[in-house]
């Protein structure tokens, strides 16, 4: 591939990194998570000590249920990042989502703008590859990639959003679905596949449970709109279509709500829009196995490095307790059991169930 397509992407990397940690691109509307209302226990009989934040997740113990979901890679910056971010997994136990390894394909050197194993020997990784690019790329090749970043599990981004408001941007989505069941087929590690901000709904979430996938990430709206980031680099009559989709999407608790009535056989990752602990809690109620944040932890590494990003996720656990010993669960995957009401514009979404 030309060199200017290299360049070309790189520019892309760090246009997304900026304008993700401007807030430039993010929903005005909101998660909903806000009408999910855990009922509060005055008499929870427990102390906080002894919360029990484990979980397993695509085979790994977790310290904490929370994953750092993909973001980043193919630049210096991006590189930087991805350190910070892996070591600050590393510390605290919890897992890590490279960003879309799409530059190193076009230029082999970039990879090791995702290596990050010397600094997060113990952390469960995934690789992260576009479900487009995929499906031009044999099964060993994507093997070979996900082994030169020592990830675990392959996610496989779906932006279908994003790419239609992309300058350049791909518009054949065909060749998808056979691509997921074919790597869920041929690859020794799990597939896990993952929305870019607009959601996944029942009858996609249908297709890739029987497909095999081991984890679906909703990526609902509500959070970080990818449309709305290329939208603003774009121009002419293709920034007006973004502007004028930036938040078309499913809300991130919508879309767990459905899931959780389906009862799938593939783990839940709630991400969009999580911010705090307390959103974690209430997507876990909805039957998630663990959140996903991105962009807050993307501002304090960049704002503070490792420490940064640590600092921040230790407060994100720490409020997770916190909803633990309000709702009056000892472990945190008994949040899915705990009482709740949900309310307003959320009954609505779930009261609608398109299946």
């Amino acid at each position: 591939m030309p060199r200017k397509a290299s360049t070309d992407i790189a520019q892309r990397k760090t246009d997304h990194i900026q304008i993700a940690r401007s807030g430039a691109g993010a929903f005005a509307r909101s998660t909903l998570l806000e009408h999910v209302h855990l009922v509060h226990s005055a008499l929870p009989g427990l102390a906080v000590d002894e919360i029990e934040l484990g979980t397993t997740f695509l085979g790994k113990k977790l310290a904490a249920p929370i994953l750092i979901t993909g973001m980043t890679g193919g630049t210096k910056q991006g590189r930087t990042i991805n350190r910070a971010l892996a070591a600050a997994a590393q510390k605290l136990g919890v897992a890590f989502g490279l960003g879309s390894q799409r530059p190193m394909l076009v230029k082999p050197e970039l990879a090791a703008t995702y290596e990050v194993r010397d600094v997060a020997p113990d952390v469960l990784i995934l690789g992260n590859l576009g479900a487009v690019q995929l499906a031009e790329m044999r099964t060993q090749e994507v093997a070979a990639a996900l082994k030169r970043v020592g990830a675990d599990a392959l996610a496989i981004h779906l932006n279908v959003g994003q790419e239609l408001a992309q300058p350049g941007g791909d518009t054949d989505f065909r060749k998808a679905p056979a691509t997921i069941e074919r790597l869920v087929r041929e690859l020794a590690c799990p597939v896990v596949v993952k929305e870019t901000g607009c959601g996944i709904g029942p009858a996609t979430a249908r297709k890739l449970d029987r497909a095999g996938v081991a984890a679906i990430d909703v990526s609902g709206a509500g959070g970080t709109s990818w449309i709305a980031i290329e939208a603003h680099r774009a121009q002419g009559e293709q920034a007006e279509l973004g502007m004028l989709f930036r938040e078309w999407g499913i809300p991130t608790a919508a879309c767990l709500g459905w899931l959780e009535a389906m009862k799938l056989r593939a783990q839940v990752i709630a991400s969009g829009g999580i911010r705090t602990g307390f959103d974690a809690a209430r997507a876990l109620a909805l039957g998630a196995t663990v959140a996903g944040m991105a962009q807050p932890v993307l501002a304090a590494a960049m704002a503070g490095g490792a420490r940064g990003a640590t600092q921040f996720l230790v407060g994100v656990i720490d409020s997770l307790r916190a909803a633990c010993v309000l709702a009056g669960v000892r472990r945190v995957s008994d949040l899915a059991q705990a009482p709740r009401v949900i309310t307003g514009e959320l009954g609505e979404w779930l009261a609608q169930n398109p299946r």
